[in-house]
C-alpha cells in the first residue's frame, strides 16, 4: 500500500483528483470563517467559552468550527445525515422506495434527490429554532445580546443563510465523491476535526501550564493515545475470510475452475456511518433544547446532556442499532450465496444455497457484535477521558474513529487508482510474456 500511494504523482488523473480534493476542502474551510449576518461575535465566542466541554463541543466539531464562530456553515452537514438517516430508515418500511433502491442507479440518484430535498426542509426547522434561540441568548458576564437586532427579518435572514451553507456543504461534499477521491461527506467532517486538533494541544498544553493537568500525565496521556489510535486501526483493517471453493467444470474443450479463494468479511462493515448518524440524532433534539426555553423541554434536555448517563446509554444503543442496521442494508448474505451458486463457488463443508447464506449470516451477526461493543467503547471514551483527566473532547471518540476511518480508506481508495493504472509491477515480475 505505502508503494501505491508513493505512485500517486505518478498518475495524471489522480493528481488532478487529489487537488481537485484538497481545493474543495479549502473552500470548505474559508466558508467557516465567514459569519451569518446580524451576530455579534464577540458575544457568540464567550456564550461558547463558556459551554466549554458540553455538547456543543461535539456539535462544533462536526460543523468544523462553524458553530463557534457562528458561520455561514454553522449548521454543518448534520442536516443532510439526518435526511439520509430518514430515508435509509424509509427505504426498509416504504414499498415504493425499496423498489426504487433496487432499480440501480436510477433508483439511487431519485433517492439521492428526495435527501437532498428533505435536507434543505430540516435545514429550515433547524435554522428557525436557532435563530428564535439567539434571540434570547446573551453573553455570560456581560449581559451583552448575540442577536444585534431581533425581528422575523432576522429569522429568515439566518432561516436561509444557514440552510444555503448546508446546501453548499452538501454540494461540495458530492463534487469530492464524484470528481475527487470519494467520499466526500466523510472527508468534510475529516477536514473539520483535523483543523481543530491544532487547537486542542494547545488547550493541552495550557490547561497543563495552570495546573488543571498534571505534567506526568502527558507522557501518559500521549501513549493511550497512541494505544487508542493502534486499536482502532487494528479493528478497522481486521477481516474473518471465508475460504471459498470453485468447482471445476468442462467448457469446449477446457477445463475452468479448481482454484481457491476467501470472501474478506471487515470486523467493522459498518465504518464509520453508526457513531455518525448516533451523533446527529442524540444532537438534534439536545440542539433544541439549548434554544428553547421551556420547562419540560429544559428537563429532558438536562436529562440528555452529554456525558450523562442516560446520554451514553442512549448513545450506545443507536451505535449498536446502526451498526446492525447499515450492515444488513449494504451486505445481502442470500445475494452473497445465490452469486457463488451461479459461479460454481462454495464454502468447503457448507451445501451452497440457503445453507450458505445462513452461514454468512451467522458470522456477519457475529461479527456485527463485536464491530458495535468497538465502536461504543471508542465512542464512549471521551467521557472517561474529559471527566477523569481533563482532556479535551478530540483526543478520542467518534473524532477519532472518524480520522482514522477516513484516513484508511482513502489511503485504500488512492492504493485502488494505482492498481488500476501502474502495470510495471507486472511486467517487471515476468507475469506476461509474449509467445516466442
Amino acid at each position: 500500500m505505502r508503494a501505491g500511494v508513493q505512485n500517486a504523482a505518478n498518475i495524471p488523473e489522480l493528481r488532478r483528483r487529489i487537488l481537485f480534493t484538497v481545493i474543495m476542502l479549502a473552500v470548505y474551510r474559508a466558508g467557516v470563517q465567514i459569519p451569518t449576518p446580524g451576530i455579534n461575535g464577540e458575544a457568540v465566542s464567550q456564550f461558547f467559552q463558556k459551554s466549554a466541554g458540553s455538547l456543543f463541543d461535539m456539535f462544533n466539531m462536526f460543523s468544523g468550527g462553524a458553530l463557534e464562530n457562528f458561520s455561514i456553515f454553522a449548521l454543518g452537514i448534520m442536516p443532510y445525515i439526518s435526511a439520509s438517516i430518514i430515508f435509509q430508515l424509509l427505504t426498509v418500511v416504504v414499498p415504493q422506495l425499496e423498489a426504487l433502491s433496487k432499480e440501480g442507479e436510477a433508483g439511487r440518484r431519485k433517492i439521492t434527490q428526495y435527501t437532498r430535498y428533505a435536507t434543505v426542509v430540516l435545514s429550515l426547522i433547524q435554522g428557525l429554532f436557532i435563530s428564535i434561540g439567539l434571540e434570547s441568548m446573551t453573553a455570560p458576564g456581560t449581559g451583552e445580546m448575540v442577536v444585534i437586532a431581533s425581528g422575523w427579518h432576522f429569522r429568515l435572514m439566518t432561516m436561509l443563510t444557514l440552510t444555503s451553507g448546508t446546501a453548499f456543504i452538501m454540494w461540495l461534499g458530492e463534487q469530492i465523491t464524484e470528481r475527487g477521491i470519494g467520499n466526500g461527506i466523510s472527508m468534510i467532517i475529516f477536514a473539520g476535526i483535523v483543523a481543530s486538533m491544532p487547537a486542542a494541544l494547545v488547550n493541552t498544553f495550557k490547561m497543563a501550564s495552570a495546573g488543571e493537568i498534571a505534567y506526568i500525565m502527558l507522557p501518559v496521556l500521549l501513549v493511550m493515545i497512541a494505544a487508542v489510535i493502534a486499536f482502532v486501526i487494528f479493528f478497522e483493517t481486521a477481516q474473518r475470510r471465508i475460504p471459498i471453493q470453485y468447482a471445476k467444470r468442462m467448457v469446449g474443450r477446457q477445463m475452468y475452475g479448481g482454484q481457491q479463494s476467501h470472501l474478506p468479511l471487515k470486523i467493522n462493515m459498518s465504518g464509520v456511518i453508526p457513531p455518525i448518524f448516533a451523533s446527529s440524532i442524540m444532537m438534534f433534539p439536545a440542539t433544541i433544547g439549548q434554544f428553547i426555553q421551556v420547562d419540560w423541554v429544559q428537563k429532558v434536555s438536562a436529562a440528555l446532556s452529554w456525558g450523562s448517563l442516560p446520554h451514553t446509554l442512549l448513545f450506545v444503543g443507536f451505535i449498536v442499532f446502526f451498526c446492525f442496521f447499515y450492515t444488513a442494508v449494504t451486505f445481502n448474505p442470500v445475494d452473497i450465496a445465490e452469486n457463488l451458486k451461479k459461479h460454481g463457488g462454495f464454502v468447503p463443508g457448507i451445501r451452497p444455497g440457503k445453507k450458505t447464506s445462513d452461514f454468512i449470516d451467522k458470522i456477519v451477526v457475529r461479527m456485527t457484535v463485536i464491530g458495535a461493543a468497538y465502536i461504543s467503547v471508542i465512542c464512549v471514551l471521551p467521557t472517561i477521558l474529559i471527566n477523569k483527566l481533563h482532556v479535551p473532547f478530540y483526543f478520542g471518540g467518534t473524532a477519532l474513529l472518524i480520522v482514522v476511518g477516513v484516513a484508511i480508506d482513502t489511503i485504500a481508495q488512492i492504493e485502488s487508482h494505482t492498481v488500476m493504472r501502474n502495470y510495471d509491477g507486472f511486467m517487471k515480475s515476468g507475469g506476461f510474456k509474449g509467445r516466442s
